[in-house]
Order: structure tokens, then C-alpha cells, then sequence
């Protein structure tokens, strides 16, 4: 997945930068943009691990999550608590991912991913076809059993935490994630058989 991916450096793409413009460096609260700042070499492949697992397309993860941190950087006078910035950039990079699965006319792809160093190619050749085939079942559920499944056992959020991101109960969170292991759980068995 996208932890192969090397990412060395971290950049604000030219888009991104042009678009934050010169307010990021005069500004007079500094403060909550070096949290910012330091929200984002903290998280920021946490936040593109989680694009990556609702969107698969790299090139679309970046943009989503600079996106993000765009969005939460013009916002961040209208942020009561800074402390919940992490949790407003994930709930950002969910909405997104959705807006960006909107535009999409045509079902989306698997790209070929890098492989890590293995023990041996049969490992390895093991290892990808399950987690093609855990996408691939990903992807067969609905689009709310997803975002709950991801953001409660990938991103590791408590339910409080997800329904939090999500705008739904806690409740709600759990019907989600119970109907959608039970899925998931039907469509991984259906793709060993």
C-alpha cells in the first residue's frame, strides 16, 4: 500500500504554496500556525494513509490531504479548540476523499504498488494478492461501513473519535462497523473460493 511509497520529503507542492500565498508568512498568530506546521510533519502520512484507503490513487491522496491542510490553515482563526486540529484535518481529508470519489466518473483503478523487501517471491506474490483482494472488498461496501472500517481499525480512532469525524452517533458508528465486517467478512470469503 502506500507505506511502500517512499515519501522523502514532505513539500508543500507549488500549488499549494501559491495558494496559502504570502498570509502564512506574515502572520500575526503565529502560534497556531507552527501548530500547524507541526501538526503536519507529525501527520501528514497518517493523513495520506488514510486518503490512500478511501481513494487508492496516490497523485489524488497528496492533493486531498494538501487540500486539507489548506483548508484548516485559512480556517484556523475559526478553530475554538486547537488542540482538535488533528482531528478537524481528518475530518477535512474524509470530506474530500468523498468529493473527489463524487467527481469520478469511472470506477476507480488499482494501481501497482511497489513491494517492500520480502523473504521470498512467493511471500511476497501472497501478500499483494490478499490485499488487492482486502481493497477489492473494501471498495464492495458501502461508502459509510468503509469510512467507519478504515478510520476505526486502520486509522486506530476510538467510535467516539470516528462519529466525531464522520458527523454520525456513536451508535451509528457501531451499526456501520458491525454490518460492514459482516460484509467485509462475506466478500473476503467469496474471493478465496
Amino acid at each position: 500500500m502506500i507505506e511502500a511509497v517512499p515519501v522523502v520529503s514532505l513539500p508543500v507542492r507549488r500549488s499549494a504554496a501559491s495558494r496559502m500565498g504570502s498570509a502564512a508568512a506574515a502572520d500575526a498568530t503565529g502560534a497556531s500556525v507552527d501548530q500547524l506546521t507541526e501538526t503536519y510533519q507529525a501527520h501528514y502520512r497518517s493523513l495520506l494513509r488514510l486518503a490512500a484507503l478511501l481513494l487508492d490513487d496516490l497523485s489524488s491522496c497528496e492533493d486531498v490531504v494538501q487540500e486539507a491542510f489548506i483548508r484548516v490553515h485559512a480556517a484556523r482563526r475559526r478553530v475554538r479548540e486547537p488542540e482538535k486540529t488533528l482531528a478537524y484535518l481528518r475530518q477535512t481529508v474524509v470530506n474530500l476523499s468523498r468529493s473527489t470519489l463524487r467527481r469520478r466518473i469511472l470506477g476507480l483503478r488499482v494501481l501497482p504498488k511497489p513491494m517492500p523487501d520480502m523473504a521470498s517471491a512467493e511471500e511476497g506474490a501472497y501478500d499483494a494478492l490478499e490485499r488487492d483482494q482486502l481493497r477489492t472488498a473494501l471498495r464492495g461496501l458501502q461508502r459509510r461501513q468503509r469510512e467507519v472500517l478504515v478510520l476505526r481499525y486502520y486509522a486506530d480512532l476510538t467510535e467516539a473519535q470516528v462519529a466525531e469525524v464522520l458527523g454520525v452517533s456513536v451508535g451509528s458508528v457501531k451499526a456501520y462497523g458491525s454490518r460492514g465486517l459482516a460484509a467485509l467478512r462475506v466478500l473476503m470469503e467469496g474471493s478465496h473460493d
